[in-house]
């Protein structure tokens, strides 16, 4: 392979090499090394690499990783979460102890700036979000509501009924997000009836963890959504490429490209916005907004970041 002459890319190799062949991706010691290592290597964006230009054997190992990745956040998101949620045992709000999870700091530094990146093309503050993909740990939903919009509902949407019924659990016992978070049971794909009604739609890193899947998930959206509405993505840039998928602008069809955002921190997702073609700035007055997140994972975090 030509590129593996890179001396980053062979690392990043190597660990997919070890990756693959563990025999459970659940948090354990080397689980949790070998994906420290990972995001470490990947973190760097003063590189010229782009991994859309590598050879057809690096992409095919990049698309796997991704799978891998994706796997790995879920199960990681998972663990936590059942932590937490033994904490109603004692009477205590888990929400108070969200420190524990390992990479909560980075769900705040992203939570911000998708907050502040979103209020510059929104006119007014959302009453109503839906978050699809929110996973057993929706931590986007979670910061949002504590910290940037806190009058906001929160309907957070997932596939897997056991990962909603743990984020549901880690919120019953908070007074304030227990009223204004609610979870439904269903992928982005089958979120169609409603969807005109938000004005504003984030979809999230691992909805679609290939290409095909992912526009196969903004085309769904585009189709049920209102003229006007915002399209906000996660996507990834240089060597976070081997992380997340990437979302380009010929992606888009249907919307105009707002802007994008490379974050040059441990946020590894970069940020993407856009809006429906036709309509104006707001949804004939509607004050609503919808997030649509990674199915069964998040984040902004992959072993070093969980959307």
């Amino acid at each position: 392979m030509a590129c593996k002459s890179n001396l980053v890319v062979k690392q990043i190799i190597d660990l997919y090499d070890q990756i693959s062949k563990l025999e459970s991706l659940k948090p354990s010691k080397n689980v949790d090394t070998l994906f420290g290592q990972l995001v470490s290597t990947c973190l760097p964006t003063d590189t010229n690499i782009d991994v859309t230009k590598m050879s057809e054997e690096v992409k095919d190992m990049r698309s796997n990783l991704i799978k891998l990745c994706g796997e790995a956040e879920g199960y990681l998101e998972q663990h936590f979460s059942t932590i937490l949620g033994s904490l109603l045992q004692e009477d205590q709000n888990p929400l108070d102890h969200l420190n524990i999870f390992p990479y909560y700091n980075n769900y705040l530094k992203l939570g911000k700036l998708e907050f502040d990146l979103l209020s510059q093309h929104s006119s007014h503050v959302p009453t109503k979000i839906a978050f699809v993909g929110s996973g057993p740990m929706p931590l986007t939903s979670i910061v949002l509501a504590k910290f940037h919009l806190l009058n906001t509902t929160f309907h957070n949407f997932d596939i897997d009924s056991h990962a909603n019924a743990l984020a549901s659990s880690l919120v019953s016992r908070d007074p304030d997000l227990s009223k204004r978070m609610i979870f439904h049971t269903t992928g982005v794909l089958n979120a169609t009836e409603g969807l005109y009604q938000y004005d504003v739609v984030f979809l999230a890193a691992l909805v679609g963890m290939d290409k095909e899947a992912k526009v196969k998930a903004i085309e769904h959206l585009e189709k049920h959504m209102a003229p006007g509405a915002v399209l906000m993505l996660r996507s990834a840039h240089a060597l976070r490429a081997f992380l997340y998928p990437i979302v380009d602008s010929s992606d888009l069809k249907g919307f105009q490209l707002l802007t994008i955002y490379h974050p040059t921190d441990d946020v590894v997702n970069s940020v993407v916005i856009a809006r429906k073609f036709g309509g104006s700035t707001t949804t004939n007055g509607v004050n609503t907004m919808v997030l649509v997140a990674a199915c069964s994972c998040l984040v902004t975090a992959l072993r070093s970041t969980r959307l």
